[in-house]
């Protein structure tokens, strides 16, 4: 499956995962679960145009990585609005790249929602930890 990204969310996604994963590199303690992080790392090189999500374990990772950099995008922002005014520049710009990644996040559930039922659909029960990781889906 594909999921269609804009510039502005590939934009804001890219620079909030470069900052998680630099910060994690240099040894500063990020307060992210592991597996988070790891998304994040997996997902950062991909954020160059639209994903090809290809399974339901694929998915839940993107949606997993998304849902921890759009946090972090929302303490930053009220960082900003605290910290300078609500209507400071560096505040509406972290108010657009939440809101970027907010709405691409929606279409991220959407599209693991489409595969649990098609998944459904195929197998008769929910999704397995086998079925997540086997039943694949085209880019057509």
């Amino acid at each position: 499956m594909i999921l269609h990204c804009t510039y502005e969310e590939l934009t804001a996604l890219g620079a909030t995962a470069s900052r998680v994963v630099s910060a994690a590199d240099d040894g500063a303690r990020v307060a992210a679960p592991p597996q988070a992080l790891a998304d994040v790392a997996s997902l950062q090189p991909r954020l160059q145009g639209d994903l090809s999500i290809a399974t339901l374990e694929e998915q839940r990772s993107v949606e997993r990585a998304v849902e921890y950099l759009l946090e972090e995008l929302r303490e930053r922002m009220n960082g900003f609005i605290l910290s300078q005014h609500v209507g400071s520049e560096d505040a509406v710009n972290a108010y657009f790249d939440y809101a970027h990644v907010y709405g691409l996040r929606e279409r991220v559930r959407s599209v693991g929602r489409e595969m649990v039922a098609m998944i459904e659909l195929m197998t008769g029960e929910p999704p397995t930890a086998e079925s997540a990781r086997m039943v694949t889906f085209p880019d057509d």
